[in-house]
């Protein structure tokens, strides 16, 4: 009989918008000091910095655009937040969304986000979570979709990182809604109890199937710290390296999630 599986992780409607916001923010601050020549620099896949700017505003544009329209016929949704890291097509970047509008339609770049996260916040109901929304994948709930768009924006702000070696602060809800959406897909993924997968202080799941363990330290156990956890699951880092590099540590037979990386795409 396979793994029960667990109730799918509850999330403050509230707390999410108000990490989402708060990202966003952190990124414009960036954005605001990026010089032509940053902006030109090759950001993941086949974008440029630009290109990256771009699809991060049109991260929160998306919701506002669903909220725009009218509410999709059904009484459930066609896409639960579990499913969604494994809907997604990686598209250009390694994205796990689809890519924004036209960087070249945007010259200001200060202006579209502060114009974009207006309108996010007027057509934002603070406590509408169930309400469904229209997305590329499929109707989901609004609650849901929000907590999506920490993974976007928290994947995203570590590319903008590496691709211009600027500091950018992680709101600290955003990054742990996105940890734990993450690794609760990968126990989605492959249920069980054989392997517990810790990354502090954010997510604790158990996954892959086997011998259960119910008492004392774990036999298999990985351990990472969110970002790292991040790159992996989103393909930025490989398993391998991150092992070679001691970024993560893996001890026991079964601790090798090699197999079930990358989550997204």
């Amino acid at each position: 009989m396979p793994p029960a599986k667990k109730r799918p992780r509850a999330y403050d409607v509230s707390r999410t918008r108000t990490a989402v916001l708060a990202q966003f923010a952190h990124v414009q601050a960036v954005v605001r000091t990026l010089t032509p020549g940053q902006l030109a620099l090759p950001g993941p896949g086949e974008w440029t910095v630009r290109d990256l700017v771009a699809h991060l505003a049109a991260v929160l544009e998306r919701v506002s655009q669903g909220l725009e329209l009218p509410e999709p016929a059904g009484a459930k949704p066609q896409l639960t937040l579990l499913e969604w890291p494994f809907s997604t097509a990686v598209r250009a970047g390694g994205s796990p969304d689809d890519v924004g509008p036209p960087a070249e339609g945007h010259p200001d770049l200060d202006a579209l986000y502060s114009e974009t996260a207006t309108r996010f916040t007027a057509l934002l109901p603070a406590d509408a979570g169930d309400r469904l929304v229209t997305t590329r994948a499929g109707t989901m709930r609004l609650g849901d979709l929000l907590v999506t768009r920490t993974v976007e924006l928290v994947v995203h702000t570590d590319d903008l990182h590496r691709a211009t070696g600027l500091d950018i602060p992680y709101d600290r809800q955003a990054l742990a809604a996105c940890t734990r959406l993450l690794a609760d897909a990968l126990a989605d993924k492959a249920p069980g109890g054989s392997v517990e997968v810790r990354v502090p202080p954010f997510a604790v799941v158990q996954c892959i199937g086997g011998p259960k363990h119910t008492r004392g330290t774990p036999p298999n156990v990985v351990e990472t710290d969110p970002l790292t956890w991040i790159r992996l699951a989103t393909g930025r880092t490989q398993w391998t390296q991150a092992l070679e590099s001691a970024q993560v540590s893996a001890s026991g037979e079964r601790a090798d999630l090699a197999p079930l990386l990358p989550l997204t795409g």
